[in-house]
């Protein structure tokens, strides 16, 4: 049986697999400068993390959705009422608090990435022989892996580290269920690693990219929330793990694996140095938004506006957060016939 790889082997190992390996490399090698890079290169951690990653990753959904005549025309009517959907939904919540827009909005996306990382495992795993309790220990496995750190973190004291904003989750100490909650965890990876070592075994198969993808989210997500208790490293770990991945499979299998025909207006990506091209509009827009941001609503590392916009936050903030959470529940959706294959 080949390996199930969803490009080649040596571009997921590179961009879908590899970004959790390299980044854990990173910060044991140079954590000692951690604090250091923390303090005195804030804008360009802020710049390259959440600009250029993680809102970057956002929208490449576009080039699956809106940017695709063929993929809008099928899809239109939830393509067009989401994000209004996702708007009216952002002014609700926000007219509660902001705490409560910002509480929801963290938990969905909390769920996101771990249905991102669910879903890659299944892609890894689609031409395996599947029987109830194959699919059963590793949907338990892969989502051990991230609902532990999860759970660690709701139960544990106070982390140094937000998804959005300061105390969004719900969060209640107690050591007990923490070492409850730890036995469980050792004991179903334990189940995980016994198993596929006599299924490899007995099939004389090893299905690299699939326990790959599940060795990178358990040490990510381990690493990021529970052993480590710093920002820095909770959004290295999160956000490359996270974003890059979720860049490279639209690119594979939605620009690099269609024929210029297919993509239609977009076939300027399949000439040469198409990636950077694509790369780079994902930047401009990614960078655009952010500069929004920052403009109406934080005023941290971009510090331009001398008006005060607070008054306008109920309406600016569900709006410049409707791509995101477009994103967060379309994902749901556009990624299911691909899973199934």
């Amino acid at each position: 049986m080949e390996q199930p790889w969803i490009h080649k082997a040596k571009t997921d190992s590179l961009f879908i697999i590899g970004p959790s390996f390299f980044v854990l490399a990173v910060i044991f090698i140079f954590q000692d400068y951690i604090a250091l890079i923390e303090n005195n290169y804030s804008f360009y951690t802020w710049l390259f993390l959440i600009v250029f990653i993680d809102v970057a990753h956002v929208y490449a959904t576009l080039f699956k959705t809106y940017f695709v005549k063929e993929e809008f025309q099928k899809d239109k009517k939830r393509l067009i009422l989401l994000p209004v959907i996702c708007f009216i939904t952002g002014l609700i919540l926000f007219s509660f608090g902001s705490m409560v827009f910002w509480s929801f909005l963290a938990y969905v996306a909390v769920f996101h990435f771990i249905r991102q990382q669910y879903g890659f495992m299944r892609l890894y795993a689609r031409n395996e022989e599947k029987t109830k309790v194959s699919v059963w220990i590793d949907n338990l496995t892969i989502y051990t892996s991230t609902i532990y750190p999860m759970l660690f973190w709701f139960f544990s004291p106070k982390r140094q580290f937000n998804w959005f904003v300061e105390n969004e989750f719900f969060r209640f100490e107690n050591k007990a269920v923490l070492e409850i909650l730890f036995g469980v965890y050792i004991a179903i990876l334990s189940i995980y690693v016994i198993r596929t070592i006599i299924v490899s075994v007995k099939t004389k198969f090893f299905n690299i990219p699939k326990n790959s993808i599940i060795l990178g989210t358990t040490l990510s997500w381990y690493f990021g929330i529970v052993y480590f208790n710093d920002d820095l490293i909770f959004t290295l770990l999160n956000v490359v793990s996270h974003g890059i991945p979720y860049m490279a499979l639209v690119y594979f299998k939605e620009i690099d694996g269609k024929s210029a025909s297919e993509l239609g207006s977009l076939s300027f990506l399949k000439q040469y140095k198409g990636f950077l091209i694509y790369i780079g509009i994902l930047l401009l827009i990614a960078f655009s938004e952010e500069f929004f941001w920052e403009f109406f609503v934080w005023n941290e590392n971009i510090s331009m506006s001398s008006f005060d916009f607070s008054s306008w936050q109920i309406v600016l903030v569900p709006l410049l957060s409707v791509p995101q959470f477009t994103h967060y529940l379309l994902d749901g959706f556009i990624w299911k016939s691909k899973r199934a294959d």
